[in-house]
């Protein structure tokens, strides 16, 4: 697999992109294209002693920042490190995309540079996020802040697919949609309308899902608005640090618990691990024509690594072509 890496895009940026595509690179003997100033690359990875063995540059001076505007990735800043990985990607001289840059700009980038795919809405932003049990898929988490119902459906559509081909591996995938109460007749008229889609629908949907129930593993997937979906997003990632941070603070309390602490501190970083975004790599931005993989403002060098992992995953599993397929597919029966 090759893929392109904006690395400056994010806040750790350039040192956490050229870590985490060293560190892929060794890991899964994939190919990184870093794009980005290239002298400003090779003096950061050598200051830092990272290794440039498997790793190409596309190189470019200009980036574009959190402060700019989303769109100018079309014109303005066409010739960012996030804009050149972007049209690369889109002349098939890449696999996969990743950035940790504005989340906007990405998906402004996604939608006009890679484009759409025919029969699609609107792309849209999905997370994979830890669970009391396992992984699940929560879409939309931010894109499409106002949705209207057969916009939901395509959202479970290509999140079932994504669940079933990268995450789970296995074509029981379960699908739930977030609203206010588990009753047929809660939410809004969007969310009842869904609903009926949903129910209609061959996926296999079990009904609403309450906001409580998410972090214990309530569905594979579960489908929402964007603006409840990057609610509900940015709650449990609070709530989890919050968390976190209690624990660890209990256990300075006095002598007893350090010594308690030292006893399950093996078990408290798995916790963490568990916990942390990081280990899950990136968020794909489902309904475009290649695969584009969104990390967190704040990735690290893990993050980076696993996002790279999971962008060659997704193109190894040809998940844009899949969701055209299926898209394809459902216009046929429709028509």
């Amino acid at each position: 697999m090759r893929i392109y890496v904006d690395a400056f895009g994010g806040d750790n940026a350039p040192l956490a992109a050229i870590q985490g595509a060293a560190d892929a690179v060794k890991a899964y003997g994939h190919t990184v294209v870093l794009c980005g100033d290239e002298q400003a690359i090779r003096d950061c990875a050598a200051a830092n002693g990272v290794a440039m063995d498997g790793i190409e540059i596309c190189h470019t001076t200009d980036v574009l920042t959190m402060d700019d505007e989303p769109k100018s990735i079309l014109k303005e800043h066409k010739n960012s490190s996030m804009g050149v990985g972007l049209q690369a990607v889109a002349a098939g001289e890449g696999d996969a995309f990743v950035t940790a840059g504005s989340s906007g700009a990405v998906l402004m980038g996604a939608t006009f540079i890679v484009k759409r795919i025919q029969g699609v809405s609107r792309p849209a932003f999905a997370s994979v996020l830890p669970s009391g049990t396992k992984p699940f898929l929560l879409l939309d988490m931010g894109a499409n802040a106002e949705c209207r119902p057969e916009m939901l459906l395509q959202f479970a559509q290509m999140g079932a697919l994504y669940m079933s081909k990268v995450i789970k591996q296995s074509e029981d995938v379960t699908v739930g949609l977030l609203n206010n109460g588990v009753e047929e007749h809660k939410g809004g008229d969007l969310q009842q309308q869904a609903y009926k889609l949903l129910s209609e629908s061959d996926l296999h949907f079990i009904g609403n899902v309450e906001a409580r129930a998410v972090p214990y593993g309530a569905a594979d997937v579960v489908v929402a608005d964007g603006f409840s979906g990057n609610v509900l997003l940015k709650t449990m990632e609070g709530t989890a640090d919050m968390l976190l941070k209690n624990i660890k603070s209990i256990f300075h309390t006095n002598l007893l618990t350090i010594l308690g602490g030292a006893l399950v501190k093996p078990y408290l970083g798995s916790l963490k691990k568990k916990m942390s975004a990081s280990a899950h790599g990136g968020a794909p931005v489902l309904g475009v024509r290649k695969t584009v993989i969104k990390a967190h403002g704040n990735a690290n060098r893990v993050a980076f690594m696993n996002a790279i992992r999971v962008a060659a995953e997704a193109a190894q599993a040809d998940i844009p072509t899949r969701i055209a397929e299926a898209m394809a597919t459902k216009a046929e029966d429709v028509g």
